[in-house]
């Protein structure tokens, strides 16, 4: 850790918070603090707007290929960096060392992938239909970005904002969420060393977040909001973005149906629920949430997976042989508990788990929750860990109702062996994505997000530079 950066990064330079102030970095699986990272404020939030806008014209008019070359560069250095990075990554949020090094592979992959696209921006011509004037569309940097980060995929949540405003030419701010800003700040060191210009990408950890973004955001300089986090913080954003018409990306939160029909293969369908409801130990908004299973089918697949959950060996990141790492923090594993209590409360069966173990650090076993009451609380919930809650169904039509009856439209999961079943299903979840027979829907290059109230907007794939860039219409007279 003593090689890792702790100081704000602006301008390219290494800083202190203007007013000395430092928050600590802790281990989840212990409760010790590991490190102590730079706290900013106002007065850093100001400085780091004033690197990022006397830096946006000039990086503007770098050569795309430039910023490509930039970018592969970093890729480069990352996944060279491999383990360094994961030990980081587990060291601040508690993930199992093979899923951290999953993670950085997956975050690498933005930097290739939009290394590849940086060079693929083009507009367009042609005369208009009334023959008068010529149009030529060109594209542009939409200007000045803040880039808000999650704790659950540190480092990939960077990577795949950076990255496609990286290539499109946008300057940024990069504000990492306060349980694991080390991941970010060695990701900004990486950049620095792969060539990207001072001020092109500023990071501010702070704990004192409304401070630091708020005035950022009305004061008229910050073009593009980029945010994933809850919802609840994502419309507080959104009204802050209004005065001054900022232009957003908002990936939020997620309450993901996962269907399973009678005539599903039970192995891909148990596959897929581990998948989907494990990775990550859950605290990702692509977990599954709810288990809609048909009745036929539903006793034989919860022992299943409650049989596959309970051999999961739960403990360190760091320690061989660990599948499942301890939540981020105690508030969040209080949250499991209380959602699991209110469920077993209201009359389910606990298949497996369902006990918060003794001694430090944040664990929670894996969990399964059979005949969940529609009415409990982690039915329009996120639950944000090991927990997956079983319940019937007999008809296609409830099933479908009752996967869009929730305010969240982020991703669902769909299990059939029947082709017209599983087109006509998917084409009715009111979702962003669907995995369907399978439990992982997350890739750099396809596009990532939401309907309702998961999310404006696309981040990866094609369209993921999309959000970085604006259109100018010249017109040209004919002759």
């Amino acid at each position: 850790m003593t090689d890792t950066p702790t100081q704000l990064f602006i301008g390219g330079a290494w800083v202190d918070a203007a007013d000395g102030a430092t928050l600590p970095v802790d281990d989840p699986a212990t409760g010790e603090i590991i490190a102590h990272v730079a706290d900013a404020g106002p007065k850093d939030a100001r400085l780091a707007e004033d690197a990022a806008v006397a830096a946006q014209e000039g990086w503007a008019r770098t050569a795309p290929r430039a910023r490509s070359e930039i970018l592969r560069r970093a890729y480069e250095i990352i996944i060279d960096r491999t383990d360094e990075l994961a030990h980081l990554m587990t060291a601040e949020m508690g993930k199992p060392l093979a899923e951290a090094r999953g993670e950085v592979a997956y975050a690498a992959e933005f930097f290739r992938w939009f290394s590849e696209e940086a060079v693929r921006i083009d507009g367009g011509a042609g005369i208009l239909p009334d023959g008068r004037n010529r149009m030529l569309l060109s594209r542009r940097p939409v200007g000045p970005c803040l880039l808000i980060t999650p704790w659950n995929f540190p480092l990939a949540m960077g990577t795949r904002k950076i990255g496609p405003a990286i290539a499109a030419g946008c300057t940024m701010i990069l504000k990492p969420a306060p349980q694991t800003p080390l991941s970010s700040l060695a990701l900004a060191g990486i950049l620095k060393e792969a060539g990207l210009p001072d001020g092109v990408l500023n990071v501010v950890p702070t704990s004192r977040a409304g401070e630091v973004v708020e005035p950022l955001l009305r004061g008229g300089k910050i073009r593009k909001l980029s945010f994933t986090g809850s919802t609840q913080v994502g419309r507080l954003l959104l009204a802050q973005c209004a005065d001054t018409v900022v232009r957003t990306s908002m990936e939020l939160g997620g309450n993901a149906p996962f269907v399973v029909f009678e005539d599903a293969d039970l192995d891909k369908a148990v596959d897929g629920a581990m998948v989907a409801k494990m990775r990550n130990m859950g605290e990702a908004c692509t977990a599954a949430n709810r288990f809609f299973v048909h009745r036929s089918v539903a006793e034989e697949f919860g022992r299943r997976l409650a049989e596959r959950m309970g051999a999961l060996v739960v403990g360190p990141g760091t320690r061989d042989g660990v599948d499942v790492g301890p939540l981020i923090d105690a508030k969040g594993r209080a949250k499991v508990e209380e959602l699991v209590a209110d469920a077993v409360d209201r009359g389910a069966e606990v298949l497996v788990g369902g006990r918060t173990p003794q001694g430090p650090g944040c664990f929670y076993p894996p969990t399964v929750l059979a005949d969940v009451d529609p009415g409990s609380r982690l039915m329009d919930t996120e639950i944000f860990g090991p927990v997956a809650a079983i319940l019937t169904f007999d008809d296609e039509n409830e099933v479908v109702r009752r996967a869009n009856d929730t305010p969240w439209g982020l991703v669902g999961y769909v299990f059939t062996e029947g082709l017209d079943r599983a087109l006509r299903v998917s084409e009715r979840l009111e979702v962003g994505m669907v995995g369907l027979n399978t439990g992982l829907v997350s890739n750099p290059a396809a596009p990532f997000g939401g309907v309702k109230q998961s999310g404006l907007g696309r981040e990866g794939g094609r369209v993921g530079i999309d959000e970085f860039l604006e259109y100018q219409y010249l017109a040209v007279p004919v002759g």
